[in-house]
């Protein structure tokens, strides 16, 4: 089954896209063609993708493409709407050197905008036969042309790159994909006999409205022990997910911050206090979503 964008992410990146590029005259006339693909600054070298930003790109696109850059065109700043000060807006023609991943085709060729930084001298840097890996999408109606899907979606290529990129590829195209995360449905504490001891509950909302659900239980002397469930069963065995997997990614960079008060169920404030607390528990055992090329979705 084809597997959409995030409903959070994708509408965000596509804000980011650049007016159409209007281009009059024949010399100019491919260029036009590409006006639909959106112009993205190029990822630099004193910068490197996480693994959130990688998932995230690679979530958002439709082609993830090896490619090698033929012939660039410089084009004029008034025919460059939105570019911004320091920047060159580039019509980029490219060979497909291989599709590491994707839900379409794509030809030998192809043809996008981009926006790159000049140097230290206010020239535009030569990208010619430098290979680079894209997460684009194609441009509806413009067999050939693409459009890179967020800011810095065109990345240095490596092969240490593109290895860190296949697992992720392979659990987005695998058949058992995790749910897209979109909030917190409803949580409860519920305190046990004992002291100390108790179990809370959290009910995680996603996109496709498929189960998931988060336990944490506290027992006395013991360590405090959570794990989520990706399904109606609410498995008492459950674990957390590994790190920089795409389980951890979905929970990690997609939980809000803090437990919403309107989800927690509990009207006793020390139950309430502990759902509360241990969502917070959750959150700090997954660690940080760390970015540097890509930016989060804004809260819904």
């Amino acid at each position: 089954m084809k597997q959409q964008v995030n409903g959070n992410l994708k509408p965000f990146f596509k804000r980011l896209a650049l007016l159409p590029v209007v281009m009059a005259g024949a010399a100019l006339a491919p260029v036009a063609g590409a006006a639909q693909a959106p112009a993205v600054p190029v990822q630099t070298s004193a910068t490197g993708p996480t693994y959130a930003d990688l998932a995230s790109l690679s979530d958002a696109a439709a082609l993830v493409i090896r490619a090698q850059i033929r012939k660039t065109t410089t084009l004029p700043p008034e025919r460059a709407p939105g570019l911004a000060p320091g920047f060159a807006r580039l019509y980029v023609e490219a060979n497909t050197v291989a599709l590491i991943a994707g839900r379409g085709t794509l030809g030998a060729g192809f043809a996008y905008l981009v926006d790159v930084p000049l140097d230290a001298k206010g020239k535009v840097p030569k990208l010619k036969q430098r290979e680079f890996v894209l997460f684009a999408d194609p441009v509806q109606g413009r067999p050939g042309e693409v459009w890179l899907v967020a800011p810095k979606a065109q990345v240095d290529y490596t092969p240490a790159l593109e290895a860190r990129l296949r697992p992720i590829l392979t659990e987005l195209y695998g058949a058992d994909v995790p749910p897209r995360i979109t909030g917190i449905s409803d949580a409860l504490a519920v305190p046990g006999t004992l002291a100390g001891e108790s179990e809370t509950q959290i009910f995680v909302a996603t996109e496709d409205r498929s189960p998931v659900s988060l336990t944490i239980l506290r027992r006395p002397g013991q360590q405090v022990q959570w794990g989520v469930s990706w399904g109606e069963i609410m498995d008492s065995a459950a674990r957390p997910p590994a790190p920089e997997t795409l389980r951890w990614f979905r929970l990690a960079c997609f939980l809000p911050a803090q437990l919403p008060s309107t989800a927690n169920l509990a009207r006793d404030p020390a139950a309430r206090r502990l759902a509360a607390g241990d969502y917070a528990f959750v959150k700090q055992s997954l660690g940080a979503c760390e970015r540097r090329i890509t930016e989060a979705a804004p809260a819904s």
